[in-house]
């Protein structure tokens, strides 16, 4: 069975979640704690992402994840990489502390975000660790509202934004939005093709290039190798004098036929980042 595709554009947002290895705890202790978000703040830096969001559990972990450079797996491979190393020279083991790969939903921002942030900071209130959730000491929830100092890793100000210019007053705002939601748990309910929570219009932009990537992976190698369009079909002379048919022949190309972006990048003369970016505004212009 093909891995589930992972869907990165420039601007694009997830809720990411990785699991202990046989449900076993991925945090022993509070500087492991420590340990992982130091880890988050070094692995964002690198790689310009944003941290919206975070809960750690103890065999678990929750992250609201935003890429303005559509760099998603660079920065887990970093995150959870080395947390595993360091986690087992901590403690004195060896192997595997996650259960396969992470898991990452790709969130319409505007409409879902916010949604989605405060089923991540209520996670201890529903799993009954906790009956408020400012007294779980290590999600994002008490920085947010302004109870504690936020760590290095974690952004507020989109969230906060959302709510008030006052930064007071959208701390408020925010401590009441989070404190309603308790209860709730339909956030998911709304996904699509397991990795995509949005609007219709969203959500089916993406699904269609899925559903093409997934037909031409099912298919051997070498056989879709040779059935695909070469790309000098793909890229024809009518299609370089017409910007929107040209981009919706690279987001073809990359989705739908299994070209990587840096092949793409490498035939129209382009620097793959370029590609990242052209696929993105594509995407959130269906937001």
């Amino acid at each position: 069975m093909a891995r589930p595709l992972r869907i990165e554009y420039e601007g694009a947002v997830y809720h990411v979640t990785a699991r202990g290895n046989e449900r076993k705890a991925i945090f022993k202790e509070d500087p492991d704690r420590s340990l992982f978000l130091d880890i988050l703040y070094k692995a964002n830096k690198r790689y310009n992402i944003l941290c919206h969001a975070y809960c750690l559990m103890d065999n678990h972990y929750h992250l609201i994840m935003e890429t303005p450079e559509g760099n998603l797996s660079k920065g887990m491979r970093q995150l959870n990489g080395v947390y595993t190393l360091m986690f087992n020279k901590e403690h004195r083991r060896v192997g595997h502390i996650f259960q396969g790969r992470y898991k990452a939903i790709l969130i319409q921002k505007e409409s879902h975000l916010l949604e989605v942030c405060r089923y991540v900071v209520l996670n201890p209130v529903r799993a009954r660790a906790v009956e408020k959730p400012e007294e779980w000491k290590w999600s994002s929830y008490q920085a947010t509202s302004g109870k504690s100092k936020p760590h290095e890793c974690l952004s507020r100000d989109w969230i906060l934004g959302q709510f008030a210019e006052s930064r007071m007053a959208a701390q408020k705002r925010y401590e009441d939005f989070v404190m309603a939601g308790i209860g709730e748990n339909g956030i998911w309910k709304k996904v699509k093709g397991q990795s995509l929570l949005g609007d219709d219009d969203f959500v089916d932009t993406l699904i269609t290039y899925v559903k093409g990537y997934e037909e031409m992976v099912e298919i051997p190698k070498v056989q879709r190798y040779m059935s695909r369009p070469e790309m000098r079909e793909l890229f024809k002379e009518t299609v370089f004098n017409n910007r929107q048919s040209r981009n919706k022949k690279i987001l073809e190309a990359v989705y739908k036929y299994g070209y990587t972006q840096k092949e793409v990048a490498d035939y129209l003369g382009k620097h793959y980042t370029t590609i990242s970016g052209i696929i993105g505004k594509i995407l959130k212009s269906k937001t």
